[in-house]
């Protein structure tokens, strides 16, 4: 059997779709696998903001298009890209074991500042230029598109005093400090990250046998962070215009879930794992 993998061209999505085609293989070794690279929307328009050209949707359209076409069998998505619907007929089979999930800043190793120091910081985020402007107060911010390393690049040339990433990213690209760079990782506590941010998710058709081989993959302590958090995504019908922080954590048998649409004020609870939907309509209804 030969599967073949539709993610997109940077870097980063290639070597998530790796640690996808991993996961397959260790479990079904006979399986032959092909990468297929897609142009997304949002790799193409890159001067404007995600919430002038369709939201989050704008990744993941051409993929899903091309699974529902038969062109491909499995759609890598970094999780956090998801709209709050997918296409019809198709589902997310499987997740992998979350990465980090914190947000980071990343500075040239000479940049320094305080929480008085007026600096520029690249982002497109809502969510992460409210939390950050709420621990620095001076700081302004301008728009950034693009992979992570083209986001480096436009660090490296000055345009920005630094730049705002998810920590998963750089963790799967092997990028470190060691690589010329300073590092400021947040906390959930300073800056709650965006829902499923650090999950990777495997989408397939429904109720097809591609589903059934994804979903033996799946790592069922982040699946269980991954139902909460995107829950409460569907029942804001969330995306990148709304400055939603969401974080579940799996131990015991418990799930701690916290939500946020305002970094001074984050709601949070805990449930058994059975009772997830129900955990996320209670956050919602307070926030």
């Amino acid at each position: 059997m030969r599967l073949r993998i539709g993610t997109r061209k940077s870097r980063l999505s290639i070597a998530q779709t790796d640690l996808a085609i991993n996961a397959i293989k260790n479990k079904f070794p006979e399986i032959e696998t092909e990468i297929v690279p897609i142009t997304t929307k949002g790799d193409i328009l890159l001067n404007t903001p995600l919430s002038d050209i369709g939201g989050k949707g704008v990744f993941i359209g051409k993929i899903e298009d091309a699974l529902q076409s038969g062109k491909i069998d499995i759609a890598v998505h970094s999780a956090k890209d998801l709209p709050y619907l997918l296409s019809d007929g198709l589902e997310i089979s499987a997740v992998l074991p979350r990465g980090d999930f914190r947000d980071v800043l990343v500075t040239m190793p000479q940049t320094e500042y305080n929480s008085q120091t007026a600096f520029t910081v690249g982002t497109g985020s809502l969510r992460r230029r409210m939390n950050f402007a709420r621990l620095y107060k001076n700081a302004s911010f301008a728009n950034i598109r693009g992979n992570v390393d083209t986001r480096l690049n436009k660090l490296a040339c000055g345009e920005y005093d630094g730049i705002i990433v998810a920590a998963a990213g750089l963790e799967r690209l092997g990028i470190t400090e060691a690589n010329g760079w300073k590092f400021r990782f947040f906390d959930s506590d300073e800056s709650m990250p965006a829902p499923c941010q650090g999950i990777i998710a495997l989408e397939s058709k429904s109720k097809s046998y591609v589903s059934e081989i994804v979903r033996s993959v799946t790592h069922k302590e982040t699946q269980v962070c991954f139902e909460a958090e995107r829950e409460i995504v569907t029942l804001l019908n969330g995306d990148c215009s709304v400055p939603l922080g969401a974080l579940a954590i799996h131990k015991d048998g418990k799930v701690t879930l916290k939500a946020s649409v305002d970094p001074n004020r984050v709601i949070f609870k805990a449930s058994d794992i059975s009772q997830i939907k129900q955990l996320a309509r209670e956050l919602v209804s307070q926030l």
